[in-house]
């Protein structure tokens, strides 16, 4: 092992002991320590780190930008072992986020797509119950994809009908309620589970019919097949997943349903946001108000309720 890729794995376990979890900038940063080592370099450079961030040609500007983010957080710890260590200054790569514009599913397309996973084959025919549990709860619920696959049994309390959330992108633990018919579609998923798959390998409450925890590679790609079996995503030659509406998309289309419920029921958005927010787990309310920017019928209702309020003012 490198001195290099040796301080790499001293700098991740120093950090996650700080609770950083850190699962993408450790892929990241390993990938940048194989092109090091591949390129002969002993050392960090400025000019190291670009030709490495740079290499990906088909990856956003903002990719590329958080990419050499991540390089010069772990330069600048290395320098202090390594004098020779270059820390790439910042604005090398300019960039200006933009959040993607929504897609927001009708409630026809997820219907298909919960009955096209649930038509799923495999072996022991868990697969589909799998799924179409699966997606069928990130429509309803709001979740992130990754907080869905963290849920051990123990976070799912059938009797009460909460799910707790404990690894969060921010590290906070959250209570999830869900509807009694949620409720019972995931009671139905753990008897067919523990019929087909009864010596489980993991604490997960989704699981591989092998009795594993399933990860988020295999559920995009899960994902991506049963968009294009929909309609939802255009074929595409191998193992590619296409271009077309996102898994993530389904926490978008959760925000935007619940925001005009509120708005067509008369409620003040203001005052319940806090809520959608603390639901959702977003560290800050703009996160949410996001939606009503990004909507263009949020926008429409957002800006009538304020003309309304306006006309009731001056009367």
């Amino acid at each position: 092992m490198s001195e290099l890729r040796e301080s790499l794995e001293e700098y991740l376990t120093i950090r996650r002991s700080l609770g950083f979890i850190l699962t993408k900038p450790a892929r990241d940063l390993r990938n940048f320590v194989d092109f090091a080592e591949g390129e002969g370099a002993p050392y960090i450079t400025t000019e190291l780190a670009l030709r490495w961030v740079q290499k990906a040609t088909t990856v956003q500007p903002a990719t590329r930008a958080a990419r050499l983010a991540t390089v010069r957080r772990f330069a600048a710890w290395h320098s202090a072992t390594d004098r020779r260590t270059q820390v790439p200054p910042e604005g090398l790569l300019p960039h200006r986020y933009r959040r993607k514009p929504p897609y927001i599913y009708s409630d026809h397309e997820i219907s298909r797509i919960v009955l096209t996973a649930g038509e799923l084959t495999s072996p022991k025919g868990l697969r589909a119950h799998t799924y179409s549990t699966l997606f069928g709860l990130l429509a309803v619920t709001g979740m992130r994809v990754s907080e869905a696959l963290s849920l051990d049994r123990k976070d799912v309390d059938l009797e009460a009908a909460i799910l707790t959330i404990r690894r969060t992108k921010f590290g906070k633990t959250r209570l999830v309620p869900v509807h009694p018919s949620t409720r019972d579609t995931l009671r139905s998923y753990v008897l067919r589970r523990d019929k087909v798959v009864p010596v489980s390998l993991t604490t997960g409450f989704f699981v591989s019919e092998r009795g594993t925890r399933i990860s988020g590679c295999a559920t995009r790609s899960t994902f991506a097949k049963v968009s294009r079996q929909t309609g939802l995503r255009a074929p595409v030659k191998g193992d590619r997943h296409g271009h077309g509406p996102r898994l993530h998309d389904m926490r978008h289309r959760f925000a935007v349903r619940t925001l005009i419920g509120w708005y067509r029921a008369g409620l003040d958005v203001e005052r319940e946001l806090p809520k959608l927010a603390t639901y959702l787990g977003h560290v800050h309310v703009h996160n949410t108000y996001w939606y009503l920017e990004a909507v263009p019928e949020l926008l429409t209702l957002a800006t009538e309720r304020l003309l309304d309020q306006h006309g009731e003012a001056g009367s």
